[in-house]
């Protein structure tokens, strides 16, 4: 990253997933019901999505 490549990583782990730069939300559920880009954005626009289960929790621990 120091070095200008991008790191692209799966996570579940709010301390993580709030410290990106950007977030792609897949969603809404798993398997047949998921699999849609749900939200978009830096983990601050991700967490006004009201749609995305990850900008729920986001919302919560970034106040």
């Amino acid at each position: 990253v120091e070095k200008g490549n991008t790191v692209l990583i799966i996570e579940h782990q709010l301390d993580v997933i709030k410290s990106a730069d950007w977030i792609i939300d897949l969603g809404p559920e798993g398997g047949d019901k998921g699999g849609y880009i749900v939200a978009e954005g830096t983990p601050k626009e991700v967490a006004k999505v009201a749609k995305s289960y990850t900008g729920q929790y986001l919302k919560k621990v970034m106040g």
